[in-house]
């Protein structure tokens, strides 16, 4: 067929769109060619994602938060702390004092605050808000005036 837009094609675009897709991603430097580099399995991308540290140190405080707030089943679906406030309160220390701590009660805190709301909904989309890239430690940054 020929479209006088885009020119030629076949029934084979599917593959040619797969093999721009996978250029593309090779050089943002997501995904290495395959030639070069085996990916990782789902298991392996867990393991990778995932730290045991921080979950041990984010349990422990979920412990203690037992014997000060009771017990997390008995606030589902009948809140009785403001986790929100909490969380943000927490987030604005952090910011000033890098205490990574912080970060492990932010962590039990969303975790209850996802509990205890079960009537809440999970909408699982990708809504294209994403963390930015941190320059690199050795970028030099040039103004253009």
């Amino acid at each position: 067929m020929n479209d006088p837009e885009i020119g030629p094609y076949d029934d084979n675009a599917s593959g040619v769109r797969e093999q721009m897709r996978r250029r593309l991603l090779e050089r943002a430097g997501i995904f290495c060619s395959r030639a070069h580099k085996r990916q990782p399995t789902i298991d392996q991308i867990y393991a990778m994602q995932w730290d045991a540290g921080f979950e041990r140190l984010m349990r422990n405080r979920m412990a203690m938060g037992y014997f000060r707030y009771g017990a997390l089943k008995d606030q589902i679906g009948n809140p009785k702390f403001d986790n929100l406030a909490s969380i943000r309160s927490r987030l604005d220390k952090y910011e000033s004092s890098k205490n990574r701590e912080l970060l492990a009660d932010i962590a039990g805190l969303c975790m209850v605050e996802f509990a205890t709301h079960p009537d809440y909904p999970f909408k699982a989309a990708d809504d294209g808000e994403h963390a930015p890239r941190l320059p690199h430690k050795n970028t030099i940054t040039k103004e253009i005036p």
